[in-house]
């Protein structure tokens, strides 16, 4: 059990059960009800134990050659058990995954049981064999920050937000730049790695200094796109800058020395702690009607 719970990385579970939680609370002016509870649920624990599990089933091979695995920035089990304990993670894929979307998915319209059907997709999607869009580069990075924004989305869906308005749209805009400067930047410190192992990505196309550029940008539009968010809004402009200078302070790395980004990748992981308080005062504030 410690090993399946390993695999859906428990730090991480805040960061797809919030957006949830948030975009359903906001949308709805508070209501706390039954679709709430069990959507949180689903996010915050099974949604990352089918992400990540699948994740470390498949990319079993490339995991041990990475020193990265085995600790915080993933799971990595004894060689000699490898078979028995991915058969269990799968099993408790299912097991946690198929009851809570069944409910999930009679619960709302068909336009909201096709954005959970294809937010699930693409985790899958993300490490299945076959498929693999983690190694088909910049569709890596966009189905990555769906992995994020899709919970977010399918809550406003769920309740019938209007997405076109402004409270709406800029802020899912700006998590999917978000989201994809996030993936890109994480991909640098895994340049000649990945290159080793014939694995694509969009660090490895286009460089590591290249891709940090790129992922720096993203940052600052993703923060210009929350200007157009009415009062109190403009405030969580401020919020992805501070990821845009983390960025920024591996602009020197370069494909031969990649793996140096990987201190700016661990201050990433504190970082959304830090940046989940500050949204949450924001959206308090945003309640009070300040």
């Amino acid at each position: 059990m410690r090993e399946v719970l390993a695999a859906s990385r428990p730090f991480s579970w805040i960061n797809t059960a919030y957006p949830f939680a948030a975009g359903y609370l906001m949308a709805t002016d508070g209501r706390v009800d039954t679709a709430l509870v069990v959507g949180t649920l689903y996010f915050l624990i099974p949604y990352n134990l089918l992400m990540y599990g699948v994740n470390d089933v498949f990319d079993y091979e490339s995991d041990l050659r990475n020193p990265r695995k085995g600790g915080i920035e993933g799971g990595l089990v004894d060689p000699a058990r490898a078979r028995t304990v991915h058969r269990r993670i799968l099993w408790a894929c299912l097991v946690t995954n198929v009851p809570l979307l069944v409910w999930l998915l009679a619960l709302g319209d068909a336009v909201a049981a096709a954005v959970l059907g294809v937010v699930v997709v693409l985790v899958v999607a993300y490490s299945a064999p076959r498929l693999r869009f983690k190694e088909r580069p910049v569709l890596d990075s966009a189905t990555s920050a769906m992995h994020f924004v899709g919970p977010l989305l399918y809550a406003l869906v769920l309740v019938d937000a209007d997405l076109s308005a402004r409270t709406a749209w800029p802020v899912l805009v700006a998590f999917v730049l978000w989201g994809m400067a996030s993936h890109a930047f994480g991909a640098v410190q895994d340049v000649r790695a990945d290159r080793e192992g014939g694995i694509a990505s969009v660090a490895t196309v286009l460089g590591a200094h290249p891709t940090v550029v790129a992922s720096t940008v993203a940052y600052v539009l993703a923060a210009a796109a929350l200007l157009l968010v009415p009062w109190p809004g403009p405030l969580a402009a401020l919020l992805p800058l501070p990821y845009a200078v983390n960025a920024a302070s591996a602009w020197s790395v370069r494909d031969a020395d990649c793996e140096r980004a990987n201190a700016g990748w661990r201050r990433f992981l504190w970082l959304n702690l830090v940046t989940g308080f500050l949204v949450t005062m924001l959206l308090i504030a945003e309640a009070l009607g300040a």
